[in-house]
């Protein structure tokens, strides 16, 4: 393993930044590392968890924190990102070349999806890049989330949750809530928030949405969360972050 953001013993830290061992750059060395051997990936998180597991007898989900993020699913691998924006979620460095992706995965990312930013009381958050708004009696919202992330465990634990629509000036954050970029001290160390019965959400918000939850299912790779909208708070118009062909992109006229 190279010699940056290599873990202090016992305390599991990056010599670096601090942040809990393997922080964003330190993910990003280890896949650089073992480029083309995930299974060798796999192997060598697995030997570094059993000895942090030996360690750090007051943490919680170690097998999330240092294999989550690595283990493979439906053919793809979580990864950290070079440059802010350049991809968004469950996406792999090393994929197939996308003329030779299946023609769903092609479609999927033809399909242009405003960037929204979910948190929960506790405080947990989430970048979702599949969020859909229903109008009713009463009005709904489903996503498509992460069933093994923090986000997840905290909005099924709390019964609601916020949806922020993100702009153009909030790709760092949307790269740190997808966890494609370090964020040193937690996720809400950065930025400013403001606190709503449903969770935190940015201060410089275009406007957020609180949701009390309804029901949850697996649907694909994913878990599809269904919702009952219950506060609406739309201070200005501004306009939306977009993901399109694994970039954001923004509205041009």
């Amino acid at each position: 393993m190279g010699r940056a953001h290599l873990p202090t013993r016992p305390a599991w830290r990056c010599r670096e930044c601090g942040a809990p061992w393997p922080c964003g750059p330190a993910r990003l060395g280890l896949l650089v590392e073992f480029r083309g051997d995930r299974t060798g990936l796999l192997f060598h998180l697995g030997g570094l968890l059993a000895e942090a597991n030996a360690q750090l007898t007051d943490a919680t989900d170690l097998h999330r924190r240092f294999l989550g993020w690595a283990r493979v699913r439906g053919g793809t691998m979580f990864h950290v990102n070079h440059e802010p924006g350049a991809e968004i979620h469950h996406t792999d460095p090393f994929a197939v070349p996308a003329g030779q992706r299946s023609p769903v995965r092609r479609l999927r990312g033809r399909l242009a999806a405003p960037v929204t930013l979910w948190t929960a009381p506790g405080p947990a958050g989430l970048t979702v890049s599949s969020t859909l708004v229903a109008e009713g009696e009463p009005d709904r919202l489903l996503g498509l989330v992460d069933p093994e992330s923090d986000l997840w465990a905290t909005v099924e634990e709390a019964g609601r949750f916020a949806v922020t629509p993100l702009g153009p000036h909030h790709r760092q954050l949307a790269d740190r809530f997808a966890g494609l970029f370090p964020s040193p001290g937690g996720l809400f160390a950065l930025d400013a928030w403001t606190e709503t019965p449903y969770g935190p959400v940015p201060t410089d918000a275009v406007g957020w949405v609180g949701c009390r939850l309804d029901t949850a299912r697996e649907y694909g790779w994913g878990l599809l969360v269904e919702a009952t909208i219950e506060a609406v708070d739309l201070p200005r118009d501004t306009p939306p972050l977009l993901h399109y062909r694994g970039r954001y992109r923004e509205l041009t006229d």
